[in-house]
C-alpha cells in the first residue's frame, strides 16, 4: 500500500540531534545495540497514531527528511526549538481546516515542520 512505517534522520552528530529531539519534543531515543551506529526514536504512545524512526550518520551530503510533528503549543515549541539549537525557517502559517505550522531546522540542518492542530489551539 506504500504507507510510511518508519523515518530516518541523517546527522553529522547523531547524539547532538538526539538531545535536540528529546528536549524539544520529549521523544525517547536510545542507541541501538546492533552492529552499526544507529539510534532508535520512540515518538510517543504506540496506541496513538504516528510512527517511530531512527537517526543515522548521513549516507550522503544533504541527506535529510521532512517530518511533520504534532505539537500541543506551537509558540512554546518554537521557543524550545531555538533554545536547543534549532532554527525556525518560516513564519507561522495557517493551514485552513487543519492547523498552524512552521518549518524549522534541527541541529543538523534537517528540515521539519511542527503543527498545532486547530482543536489544540489555545483560546
Amino acid at each position: 500500500m506504500g504507507r510510511v512505517i518508519h523515518f530516518e534522520v541523517g546527522a553529522d552528530d547523531p547524539e547532538r540531534v538526539a538531545r535536540f529531539f528529546e528536549n524539544v519534543f520529549g521523544w525517547k531515543i536510545e542507541r541501538w545495540k546492533g552492529p552499526i551506529p544507529y539510534w532508535l526514536i520512540g515518538t510517543g504512545d504506540r496506541k496513538e497514531p504516528g510512527i517511530d524512526g531512527g537517526i543515522e550518520h548521513r549516507r550522503e551530503p544533504g541527506m535529510s527528511v521532512v517530518n511533520s510533528i504534532d505539537v500541543a503549543d506551537l509558540d512554546e515549541t518554537m521557543k524550545k526549538i531555538e533554545r536547543y539549537g534549532g532554527t525556525i525557517t518560516t513564519q507561522k502559517m495557517d493551514i485552513p481546516g487543519v492547523g498552524v505550522m512552521v518549518y524549522f531546522k534541527d541541529t543538523e540542518g534537517n528540515l521539519h515542520s511542527a503543527m498545532q492542530a486547530y482543536q489544540r489551539e489555545k483560546m
